[in-house]
């Protein structure tokens, strides 16, 4: 099959007059995915003809000086574009395999979300039958018939009521806690449409149905999608049902970008392509693997080029308020959807809101709730989870004592003093997973140590026993400070405690670490836990403090199980 006709980026006779045709290998080639040519993403893969059939060698390279925005009419009838022309796939040829493949999961997601939802629906109609009627026997009568035709309009009035609020987009799924909010705000809904409807109609709805069928359809819907979404995000970990990313701004910013979406890969973007100012690479983007493909006045070419999912464009002079708002119009013809990334980074969710002013959309931050009602909640909820968690692991308790105590000589607990809220010292009660001596042994390994600034990190520390480096991978050595979270002095969910040399470092950003209670878990230990370097885990915990929620607490939470039973990172 014969391929489209291309403009070709090679200059004969000081003028653009000759066309190529592109394979895709040359497509690979040009990602730098091959050949060896990573060092080199600056260069356009480029094949001559001159009308007659094409030779397998006549592949050349062009200078990134050598891009232009070629004139004249293609065989084809296709208007010119400015960027990597040898690749541009043309709006009429968007059956690309990896575009296919991409259009496949993103509708067999959808579908399974819908098909869940309806069974969620279904499931708990039935739930509430059998415990309002038990038989059928007992379903006679006005009550039983209104009981029933609930139960037959139900899944389907669920569903359409979840696309009435938007529900099913794409970008409301697989990610962050919106989804769930409009799961909500969608049930809440139906609960209405129902008592509103038997009120107008003098239906005789049978309460005890009502009352267990919507909840319980409702608790299952969430835990569906949240299993669906989980597959996805193990998919998602192995590389697949990625989104086709396009990146622009300066090389380290690009570069910082890269490395955050590859540590979360369950938000789904694949950077498979730069667009920096000038068209300049650097040793980092390089040492990643990402090419630069253009300049940024090329990134809809780039993205054309690619057949790219996404566009996201990071803070830099060069890409201001006109130039984004004609990308934007240039990205109209594609599959891209564009992402711009605001100069105020780690302050998301419920404290920034766009309010457009005239024209501008403008960032809205509210404060940050560090005090109040909900922090009140919050650790009412802490000290009542202590309590209970006490009592309920106290034979786990006694257990890991006795091991500890039978593997090696000295106390079972360790105490150390830490820095909590307001700057107040108080001491810290951990499972002993080390010798007695060891903050001396300290001394003789900091020179061995993997970690980054005042943080000792040894991934085969001599000093921990045994039985300490089976609490550590499980993080079960840290179950003792549910004493600290009982008496006030930490909360289940916070930043990670800092020793008392690391706050006499800070400085005042870090300082607002100290603005709420340090936590028993964290974002630092749902996301990599010894794995990460000081910045990194200096970054979450200000991130947490900037962002607290109780619904963000309620995630941190959930993730955290997963954390400790993977073992992942810790050491």
């Amino acid at each position: 099959m014969d391929q489209p006709w291309r403009y070709c980026g090679e200059r004969v006779m000081g003028r653009y007059d000759r066309y190529c045709q592109v394979t895709s290998r040359e497509r690979r080639l040009l990602m730098g995915r091959s050949a060896g040519l990573t060092s080199t993403p600056s260069w356009t893969f480029c094949r001559t003809t001159d009308g007659g059939a094409m030779a397998a060698d006549e592949v050349r390279l062009v200078p990134v000086q050598q891009r232009r925005t070629l004139g004249g009419a293609a065989p084809t009838g296709e208007r010119p574009t400015g960027v990597s022309q040898s690749l541009l796939p043309g709006r009429r040829h968007r059956t690309s395999r990896s575009s296919g493949r991409r259009a496949v999961w993103q509708r067999e997601y959808v579908r399974a979300i819908v098909v869940g939802d309806g069974l969620a629906a279904l499931l708990g109609a039935l739930i509430g039958w059998v415990v309002r009627f038990g038989d059928t026997a007992s379903a006679q009568g006005a009550a039983g018939m209104s009981a029933l035709i609930t139960m037959t309009l139900l899944p389907p009035v669920w569903v359409l009521t979840m696309l009435l609020f938007r529900a099913y987009e794409p970008r409301f799924l697989a990610v962050g806690f919106e989804e769930f909010q409009r799961v909500l705000l969608a049930g809440t809904t139906v609960v209405a449409m129902v008592g509103t409807a038997s009120w107008a109609l003098q239906l005789d709805v049978a309460r005890g149905f009502v009352v267990v069928a919507l909840p319980v359809a409702g608790c299952l819907t969430v835990l569906t999608r949240f299993g669906v979404r989980r597959y996805l995000h193990v998919r998602r970990a192995a590389g697949e049902c990625m989104q086709s990313t396009v990146v622009a701004g300066h090389p380290s910013a690009v570069a910082a970008l890269v490395q955050q979406v590859r540590r979360e890969t369950n938000h789904g973007l694949r950077v498979d392509a730069a667009c920096t100012p000038g068209g300049e690479t650097d040793a980092q983007l390089d040492a990643l693997g990402v090419p630069v493909l253009g300049n940024l006045e090329q990134i809809a070419g780039v993205a054309e080029a690619l057949d790219a999912d996404v566009v996201a464009t990071l803070t830099c002079p060069e890409l201001d308020g006109p130039v984004l708002r004609r990308l934007g119009w240039e990205l109209e013809g594609t599959r891209a959807d564009m992402i711009v990334a605001p100069a105020l980074t780690d302050i998301v969710g419920p404290r920034v809101v766009i309010r457009p002013v005239s024209g501008l959309p403008l960032l809205h931050v509210d404060r940050p709730e560090l005090r109040g009602v909900r922090h009140a909640g919050k650790a009412f909820f802490d000290r009542g989870s202590a309590a209970l968690g006490l009592v309920v692991l106290a034979p786990l308790f006694l257990v890991i004592a006795v091991a500890v105590k039978l593997d090696s000589r000295g106390p079972v607990f360790f105490r150390q003093t830490r820095v909590g809220r307001d700057g107040r010292e108080f001491s810290m009660v951990k499972f002993r997973s080390m010798v007695v001596d060891a903050e001396n042994l300290l001394i003789d390994l900091r020179t061995k140590s993997e970690g980054n600034g005042l943080l000792f990190k040894m991934r085969r520390d001599p000093r921990v026993t045994r039985v300490g480096s089976l609490l550590r991978r499980y993080s079960l050595d840290e179950l003792p400070q549910l004493f600290n979270v009982l008496g006030g002095s930490m909360s289940l969910v916070g930043p990670r405690p800092p020793l008392p040399k690391e706050v006499a470092e800070y400085g005042n950003d870090l300082r607002r670490r100290l603005l709420v209670k340090p936590g028993l878990t964290g974002l630092w230990q749902v996301s990599g836990r010894s794995d990460l370097d000081l910045d990194e885990s200096i970054r979450l915990d200000l991130q947490y403090v900037e962002n607290w929620s109780p619904t963000f607490d309620v995630m941190i939470l959930a993730k955290t199980l997963k954390a400790v039973t993977g073992g992942r990172g810790a050491y």
